[in-house]
């Protein structure tokens, strides 16, 4: 549980104001069907985080578990760091929107998790905790939290929420982990 649980709370902080959540804005503000884009979010999410976690699970079992220690905690703590510059806000690719809400936002929201920092994340709690089932759904869980509310409240909400301090506390939280990984015994592989 601990697992489904970092994984929620690491990638719903990191979401927030995350270029992946002004997408959200950007879809809801331009379809009416917004089941579909919480659909579509859903889809692509569960899509790029599983391939994320079996690269985790994966990198893990390759790797010694003195060495994925370090190589997991100081990329939590590089992730940490990252999390403090605010995205770009990045034109989606208009091609794409000629296909309704929900192709739109999978293939949209697919691409934008490519290298993002919560694909790097989930790659890591993957590695860390060993549990491709308790990342995916936790960071989709997380994911979801951040991109639901913008997709039905939008800007509303946004201007509410100083992005800032979210940026600040989700840079605390990764480099806890990460410094939290570098004290402990190394990556124990579990069973899932």
């Amino acid at each position: 549980m601990e697992a489904f649980f970092s994984s929620t709370l690491g990638v719903a902080i990191a979401e927030i104001g995350d270029k992946t959540q002004l997408l959200a804005l950007f879809l809801a503000a331009r379809f009416a069907h917004k089941n579909a884009i919480v659909a579509g979010i859903f889809v692509a999410t569960l899509l790029n985080h599983l391939v994320s976690a079996a690269l985790g699970v994966w990198l893990a079992s390759a790797i010694s578990p003195e060495v994925m220690k370090w190589v997991v905690g100081g990329s939590f703590i590089a992730v940490g760091l990252w999390l403090l510059l605010p995205d770009k806000d990045e034109d989606p690719d208009g091609k794409w929107l000629k296909y309704g809400a929900f192709t739109a936002t999978v293939v949209l929201f697919f691409l934008a998790e490519i290298g993002d920092k919560t694909q790097i994340a989930t790659v890591l709690l993957a590695a860390k905790y060993q549990s491709i089932l308790f990342v995916v759904v936790g960071s989709i869980a997380g994911l979801m939290i951040a991109s639901v509310p913008a997709v039905y409240l939008g800007e509303m909400l946004m201007r509410k929420i100083p992005a800032k301090a979210v940026r600040i506390a989700a840079c605390i939280l990764f480099c806890l982990l990460g410094i939290l990984t570098l004290l402990g015994d190394g990556i124990v592989l579990k069973a899932v």
